[in-house]
C-alpha cells in the first residue's frame, strides 16, 4: 500500500478533520504516501488531489467542518463519472482510498471497491443514522450544540413565560432530538420513529403551567411536522404563547467535542491499518468501547435500532 487517498463526502460533521489527521499521520507512519482529495467525489473525478505531509494536518484536530471540503456528487453515480474517477486513480497510482461520510458516502465507497479500488468507509454524519455502529463522528458534538442552544432559549422563555418548539436536524432519524431532549429536560420530543399526539403535547404544557412552570421546551425532528403550524396550534389550544426556532446548520458547526476527536482519531487510524493489511470494502465503526470493522455490504444493510428506553425515560421524567 504505497499511495492512500482520503476524502470527505456528503454533509460535513465536526470531527472530520480529526479523522483526516489520523489518516494522514497513520499513513505516513506506515511509510505510505497520503493524498488529499478536495470536494469529495467531485474532486476525485476532476483530479483535485495533492500530496499531504505531517504539517498539512497540523492544528486541525479542534476545527469543525472539513479542510478537504465536501460535496454531494451526482456525477459519480453515473458510469461516465465513475470512469473519469478511475482514470484519475490509475494515473496517480492510488492503491487505496479512505472515504469519510454518511450512508450515501459509504455506498459510493462500496462502488469504488467494486471497480477494483480497495476502499474503507469511516462514518461521519451528525445524524447517527448508521445502524452498524453505536456512534458516528459528529453526533456527540451536534447534540451538545443543540443542548447549548436550548439553554439559551430557555432563559428568554422563562422571561416571557413562553413555550418553545425547537426544530433539529435528523431527517428520518430522531437521535439528535432524542438525546438533546433527554439532556435538556424537554417536555415533549417529536420524532419520526414515534407517532405524536398534539393534544398530549398540550396537556403536558397545561400541567406544567398549573404547577407554576414558567417555560416549556418541545424538540421536533425536521420533516416530521411544520414547526410554525404546530406552534400556532399549541397557542390556540392552550393560550400559552409558543414560538418556533429552527436551529439549522448551526448544528453542523463548532469545535468537535473530546469524544468526537478521539472517536475520529481511532477510526481514521483503523482505516489505514486495514488498508495496510490488505483489507478492502470495509466500514469502520464502534461497538461499546471497541473499534470494529465490517464488510460494507453488511454494514449498509443494518437498520437503525431506535432507543426506545431513552424515549420512555424522557416521557417519565417530563410528567
Amino acid at each position: 500500500m504505497k499511495k492512500i487517498a482520503v476524502l470527505t463526502s456528503g454533509g460535513d460533521a465536526p470531527g472530520m478533520n480529526a479523522a483526516i489527521r489520523a489518516v494522514v499521520r497513520s499513513g505516513i507512519y506506515n511509510h505510505a504516501e497520503v493524498l488529499s482529495v478536495e470536494d469529495g467525489f467531485t474532486g476525485l473525478i476532476n483530479a483535485q488531489i495533492e500530496e499531504m505531509n505531517l504539517s498539512s494536518v497540523a492544528d486541525i484536530i479542534h476545527r469543525g467542518g472539513t479542510i478537504l471540503k465536501t460535496t454531494r456528487c451526482e456525477e459519480f453515480k453515473t458510469e461516465k463519472g465513475q470512469k473519469r474517477a478511475m482514470n484519475v486513480i490509475e494515473v496517480l497510482g492510488i492503491n487505496g482510498i479512505v472515504v469519510i461520510g454518511g450512508g450515501g458516502s459509504l455506498r459510493a465507497a462500496r462502488t469504488l471497491n467494486s471497480l477494483g479500488v480497495p476502499t474503507i468507509g469511516v462514518p461521519g454524519t451528525i445524524d447517527n443514522d448508521l445502524g452498524y455502529t453505536d456512534y458516528t463522528i459528529g453526533f456527540d458534538t451536534s447534540v451538545n450544540t443543540v443542548v447549548d442552544a436550548i439553554s439559551n432559549i430557555r432563559e428568554t422563555s422563562i422571561s416571557h413565560g413562553r413555550a418553545n418548539i425547537i426544530e433539529v436536524m435528523g431527517r428520518d432519524c430522531g437521535n439528535i432530538a432524542l438525546y438533546a431532549g433527554l439532556a435538556s429536560g424537554a417536555e415533549s420530543i417529536i420524532l419520526p420513529e414515534m407517532d405524536f399526539d398534539i393534544d398530549e403535547v398540550c396537556r403536558k404544557l397545561l400541567r406544567g403551567r398549573n404547577r407554576g412552570k414558567l417555560h416549556s421546551i418541545i424538540i421536533l425532528t425536521e420533516g416530521v411536522a411544520d414547526p410554525i403550524r404546530i406552534s400556532n396550534e399549541i397557542t390556540e389550544k392552550t393560550g400559552i404563547e409558543t414560538r418556533a426556532t429552527i436551529l439549522g446548520h448551526i448544528q453542523r458547526g463548532g469545535s468537535p467535542t473530546a469524544f468526537d476527536r478521539i472517536l475520529a482519531s481511532k477510526m481514521g487510524a483503523r482505516a489505514v491499518e486495514l488498508l495496510i493489511q490488505g483489507a478492502a470494502n470495509k466500514a469502520v465503526g464502534i461497538k461499546g468501547k471497541d473499534i470494529i470493522d465490517m464488510d460494507l455490504d453488511k454494514a449498509l444493510s443494518v437498520g437503525c435500532t431506535f432507543d426506545i428506553d431513552s424515549y420512555e425515560l424522557a416521557n417519565v421524567l417530563s410528567i
